[in-house]
């Protein structure tokens, strides 16, 4: 055994197939679990168990999963939909003169773990067995393949699918799941010689465990404790099923880990999420993408949160942030939304109604209400008053919005981009700003006040003088 051999085991992935059950014209494939595509899951557990050469086998809607996959693995294509066997064939060309373990999985079973990966890669490198493959015992094993093995030495024999066992052989538990690890170039030397006479005319990749047996091959079934790993998804309720499952296993790591988790039940957070500890995510939030948060915040009630990063000490409160940063110290909503490039600095304070995209909000900034702030920076300690709103697009282009330090803007002030406006400024509520304002200087904006003495009075009596 050669350590080389070891470190560079290569998979096949097969995600081919239709999925006519899930009545979709999404590949069934890239169905999402906990917001990552079925196959993508797949994926990143033979990268967890160290397989680097991964090829995936596509064919229907195969463009939008080399689309979703990108250049991460290579792609081979099934033209026809002429059964496993065939399918593992078409990347003859990627794999046909390896040498060494290769790993075999359907695409979609996205709870497969990267631990019964490399076991079975490990188990097959070591041993040298034509084939090391995954089983599990089943209560209700209706539809499954079941494993006969050799009573003497417990390898493996055969495998039988349900419509063909005997009475005795349907009272076996132990079934296939379909996760292979093949000698590579035992596997393609035996698919040679596997043909398609069966009702389906189509060519099953468990024949060759048929051919090394008659070779006198060494098969060995390793029984996993983990029926949940092999869950296969043809329809909308498994895919719903997996994905509570897989919820479920997330919000236990990060609990374990220190972040307190109110109502499991009504919280959903993807995988690469990543929290501090004592942070408190409260009922009915959805945390996904690449999102960070730091430790000893409040999150929600129902807040969505992707893409963004949120510092410690942060309040999240009802409300919306997408590829958006907070600081620490940082509170937001309730019902406030920060699109696309909103950045909080330290202690900054966003309240109800606000809106921010593509700004930069100073340390201590407070903006309380009503507002929207597009296309800006606001400079430390600036006060926001209500309803403030920054013309930032004319209808043709966007334009920047610059709001020096420790200024205070009136309420339902209207800034008209382009414009700066310096450090210690007083915006007069009412305002509607065309030009630049120096530091220190109050801005007034409005037409003058003007008073007309009992003119309502006179015009009420006129009005129902002359309905009348």
């Amino acid at each position: 055994m050669s350590t080389a051999r070891i470190a560079s085991p290569a998979a096949l992935v097969l995600a081919a197939g239709q999925g006519t059950r899930m009545k979709s014209d999404l590949p069934k494939v890239l169905h999402p679990v906990a917001g990552v595509p079925m196959v993508q899951w797949v994926v990143r557990a033979l990268r967890e168990a160290g397989v680097e050469r991964i090829v995936v086998v596509i064919g229907h809607g195969g463009d939008q999963v080399q689309a979703a996959l990108g250049d991460s693995v290579k792609f081979a294509w099934q033209r026809e939909q002429l059964g496993t066997g065939h399918a593992v064939l078409q990347a003859r060309e990627h794999l046909g003169t390896f040498d060494g373990p290769v790993l075999v999985v359907a695409g979609d079973v996205p709870m497969i773990s990267g631990s019964t990966l490399r076991g079975l890669w490990e188990d097959q490198a070591q041993s040298g067995a034509a084939c090391v493959m995954s089983t599990f015992e089943l209560e209700d094993p209706r539809g499954y393949g079941r494993i006969l093995r050799d009573v003497s030495h417990g390898s493996v024999t055969a495998i039988v699918e349900h419509k063909d066992c005997t009475t005795e052989q349907r009272e076996i538990t132990e079934v296939n799941p379909a996760i292979y690890c093949f000698d590579n170039q035992k596997m393609f030397a035996a698919l040679d010689q596997v043909g398609n006479d069966n009702s389906q005319g189509e060519y099953y990749l468990p024949d060759v465990i048929k051919i090394f047996v008659k070779q006198g091959e060494t098969i060995k079934g390793v029984l996993s404790d983990d029926p949940d790993e092999f869950r296969g998804i043809n329809d909308k309720w498994q895919l719903a099923e997996a994905g509570a499952i897989v919820r479920e296993r997330i919000l236990k790591s990060l609990a374990v880990s220190g972040v307190s988790i109110v109502d499991p039940g009504s919280t959903h957070i993807g995988p690469d999420v990543k929290i501090g500890k004592d942070t408190v995510i409260h009922p009915n939030c959805v945390i996904e993408g690449s999102t960070s948060i730091g430790s000893g915040c409040q999150i929600g009630p129902n807040s969505w949160i992707k893409d963004s990063e949120i510092g410690d000490s942060c309040r999240v409160f009802m409300s919306h942030m997408e590829r958006a940063n907070m600081a620490n110290g940082c509170r937001l909503g309730p019902f406030s939304n920060l699109r696309p490039g909103a950045v909080l600095k330290e202690e900054a304070k966003i309240g109800n109604f606000v809106e921010i995209k593509n700004s930069e909000i100073g340390a201590g900034v407070s903006a309380s209400h009503l507002t929207y702030i597009g296309d800006a920076s606001v400079g430390d300690g600036t006060n926001i008053g209500a309803g403030t709103i920054t013309c930032n697009y004319d209808g043709f282009s966007k334009h920047r919005t610059e709001i020096g330090r420790d200024c205070f803007v009136g309420s339902n002030s209207t800034l008209v981009a382009p414009i700066t406006i310096g450090d210690d400024v007083l915006v007069a509520a009412g305002s509607v700003l065309t030009k630049d304002v120096p530091s220190g200087a109050l801005a007034v904006a409005r037409s003058r006040q003007e008073n007309k003495e009992d003119w309502f009075v006179r015009w009420r009596e006129w009005k129902r003088g002359s309905n009348g």
